[in-house]
Order: C-alpha cells, then structure tokens, then sequence
C-alpha cells in the first residue's frame, strides 16, 4: 500500500529524516511508535503532500507520489485534533466535505453507529471534544479510503465510541485496506496492529510483524517490547532509560503535535 525508499527530510541543520525504507502492507494495520521528536509527524506529513522530503522516493497503492498528487485521494485522514469552522453547523461540515468529491463512493456507516444525526442542526463550537472526534472519525471514512491514516484516533473517546471506531477499523482490515494509526495508548495497539514500524532520531529502528517484533525483544507484550526498543536505543546513545518505566511510564511514545 506504501512503499517509501530512502525518504529524507532536513529542516534547516537539523536532519528530521534519515534515510527512512518502509512499507505499508496492504490489508493490515501498522503502528506507527517512537519518541517524540523522532519523525513519525514529518513521515505522515509527507505521506499526506504536506509537507515534501529533500530525497527518497514512494508510492501509495501503486500510485507515485508527485507535485500533482492524484494519489491522495486513496488517502482518509484523521488528525488528532480537527479544526472545523465553528460557526457551522455539523450538517453543513458535511455538505462541504460530501461537495468535495460528489461521484465518489461514500461510506456513512459512523454517522449512523455514532448516532450524529441527533448532532446536525449543532454549531461545531457547541460540541464537545468527544463529539468532534465522533465527526472527524466520520470524515476521515467518509469515501472509503484504501489507506486509513489515524492520528490518536480514540483521544476524547467513550468506551462505546471508541469500541466502535476499533471495530469500524477491524472491518477495514478484514476488507484489504490498510491502516497507519499513531496512538500513545499502546493497549489500544496491542488489540489493533498486525505491524510496527519504529522511528528514532529519524532513523527506522524497526519494521515488521508484531509477532516478529516480540521474538526480536523477547517479551510477551507491545508495550514491553516496545519500552525495550527504547531502552535498547537509549543505550546505545549512552542515554539509558530508568529501570522502573512502568505503564507507559514517563515513556515518550506519543505522536507529536502537528
């Protein structure tokens, strides 16, 4: 689904991206972890045309990525936090999005199961941020994408809104669709990722199965296995992490603000 080779990203002296190789696995869910700072930002910026890298090449369901950038449209986006015009009712935010693209297949299914037709006639600055999530978890399936990209897609979720986007997600991959999510919940990645692919200091640590991922570390759970992908690396810049790293801990493995 994506195939990125040699990407590379440099803002001013500082070398974001170094030579990042990867690929997305059509029909499977890939986590996409690391510390802050480490480029997982710029690597979706990139993905998504917001950003363009200074080498390396990559293509999106076969599609080269280029200034003209049609492949996009194989793309859905959901940001970890959505900015919509306040002033707008959530009816009329959805016009504007169905209007983008009017002759392509749509997929309404969370609109339904998230219940937002009690929600159209509210101006977006009235909802809460779980009802905005709700909306901007709608628009990002909205034209069935073939590749999903989830930035902490369950943020300011209920139990049951955040089951059903799981679920929604278990659908897509059982589909052939692919799926990049981001979340520093890594229970949450733990129940949904087939892949991992592990950014540090710009450079792809690791990239693979999350079965081959516990073999490589020797450990039974994500999180364990990924705190000792961290330490591993903190060693190795003679920076080592605190034995005592807990759940989550003080452990750095959330998305960056874009």
């Amino acid at each position: 689904m994506i195939d990125a080779t040699n990407l590379r990203k440099r803002f001013g002296a500082l070398e974001v991206l170094h030579d990042v190789s990867v690929g997305i696995r059509t029909g499977a869910v890939t986590a996409l972890v690391g510390p802050n700072g480490s480029g997982k930002t710029t690597l979706i910026k990139i993905v998504l045309g917001l950003a363009r890298a200074d080498a390396g090449v990559f293509s999106v369901n076969g599609q080269p990525a280029d200034e003209a950038g049609a492949y996009r449209r194989h793309i859905g986006y959901m940001p970890q936090a959505a900015r919509f015009p306040e002033n707008l009712r959530v009816r009329d935010v959805l016009e504007l999005v169905r209007a983008l693209r009017p002759d392509a297949p749509r997929d309404e299914e969370l609109i339904s199961a998230f219940r937002l037709a009690l929600e159209m006639d509210k101006l977006v600055g009235t909802l809460s941020g779980g009802t905005r999530q709700k909306v901007n978890a709608a628009i990002a399936f909205l034209f069935r994408p073939s590749l999903l990209i989830l930035d902490e897609p369950t943020a300011g979720l209920d139990p049951i809104a955040s089951g059903i986007l799981k679920d929604k997600i278990r659908q897509l991959r059982g589909e052939g669709r692919s799926v990049l999510i981001t979340s520093h919940i890594l229970t949450e990645l733990e129940e949904l990722a087939d892949d991992v692919a592990f950014l540090c200091d710009g450079h792809l640590r690791f990239s693979g199965s999350v079965a081959a991922l516990l073999e490589r570390t020797g450990e039974r759970r994500l999180e364990a296995a990924i705190a000792a992908l961290m330490r591993s690396e903190r060693a190795r810049t003679a920076d080592p992490l605190p034995e005592s790293v807990g759940p989550l801990g003080w452990l750095p493995v959330e998305v960056e603000p874009s």
